[in-house]
């Protein structure tokens, strides 16, 4: 009997997912200092950027992200690659604690597996630094090329597998173009040959043709690499290209987490088919669009109940007090009274 069990757990641990955040929490204290405070009387301020947050991320699929800008998509990206230390919840990857492990003795061995691309090419690159000095940098960190011939032979296959040639090394970043300079964010970032890649609105600084390029590429390397993706942005027609599963998120918290086909084809929260409605779309070219009601509460000082309720044509009494929690809808997981009710 005893030979059985372990077959038992490993099968378990295969279907378990890649990546599970549950209950992931960012707060900052962004307080006037101790002084100040007591002359003024006033109080300390907390800003719950992240507000318990909860998904998951089979291997070789692709969950974005998306909102409007400080809704805490980049901070949930921080909080996953270890730059941020969780004020609440946990963070698994590969069934270890992540947040545990990065601050362990194993924690470099995490980070080979785990790399982020950061949303601006120019402000990521060292401009002092040549390409190889760039892209080989992992490479050394990390004790996999120890040889310099070594080193500029994987640095010209890393560069040749984004689509610029080895002879690039010996440039500066400020040689390139926006597009050409995220391409060598995406070679440094596979240089570890990482499993999963957080990528924080990789495309939002670049021209529209030029992202289809890159997204292509990132698309390209999926296949081939078998990588996992959390990609954040505030762009929905990207969003639709490259993901498996979208959260919509809102204040902090996910109000709508769904299969991509499900969210763009059947949106449920109020907030979702507002975004949706605000995109441009080719058959309804001369129809006046529907602009995204209102603006984003102060987040220092959000509504009680539905954060979303100030804005929301479908809010209620519940929702100005209560606040409503995900809960599963048909496949997706929706954190609105309305839906619950079956009012929307």
């Amino acid at each position: 009997m005893s030979p059985v069990a372990p077959v038992r757990e490993s099968a378990a641990a295969s279907s378990a997912p890649l990546v599970q955040a549950r209950d992931l929490a960012k707060t900052f204290d962004v307080s006037a200092p101790w002084l100040n405070r007591v002359l003024e009387r006033r109080p300390r301020q907390l800003l719950h950027a992240v507000d318990g947050v909860s998904f998951t991320i089979e291997k070789g699929q692709t969950l974005a992200l998306v909102g409007e800008s400080g809704c805490g998509k980049s901070t949930v990206a921080r909080l996953l690659v270890g730059l941020y230390q969780p004020s609440r919840g946990s963070f698994s990857f590969d069934g270890q604690d992540a947040h545990s492990t990065y601050a362990s003795r194993d924690g470099l061995k995490l980070r080979r597996r785990i790399q982020m691309i950061f949303q601006d090419p120019y402000a990521s690159l060292n401009p002092r630094w040549k390409v190889e000095d760039i892209v080989g940098e992992p490479l050394k960190e990390h004790g996999l090329v120890t040889q310099a011939a070594q080193l500029k032979e994987r640095v010209g296959e890393l560069l040749q597998s984004v689509g610029l040639s080895p002879l690039d090394m010996v440039k500066y970043p400020h040689q390139f173009s926006g597009g050409q300079r995220q391409r060598i964010s995406i070679a440094r970032a596979l240089a570890t040959q990482p499993e999963f890649l957080v990528c924080d609105e990789p495309t939002s600084a670049l021209d529209v043709s030029v992202q289809a390029q890159v997204l292509n590429i990132m698309k390209d390397l999926q296949r081939k690499h078998g990588l996992t993706y959390l990609f954040i942005s505030h762009n929905l027609a990207v969003v639709r290209h490259v993901s498996d599963r979208v959260g919509v998120m809102y204040l902090g918290r996910l109000v709508e987490l769904a299969g991509k086909h499900q969210l763009f084809g059947q949106p449920r929260h109020p907030y979702t088919r507002m975004l949706l409605d605000a995109i441009p779309k080719m058959h309804h070219t001369g129809h006046a669009r529907t602009p995204v009601q209102g603006e984003v509460p102060n987040p220092l000082n959000p509504p009680t109940g539905c954060a979303f309720n100030p804005r929301c044509p479908f809010a209620n009494e519940r929702c100005r007090i209560e606040r409503p929690v995900l809960l599963e809808f048909g496949g997706a997981r929706v954190a609105c009274h309305g839906v619950e009710e079956g009012r929307i």
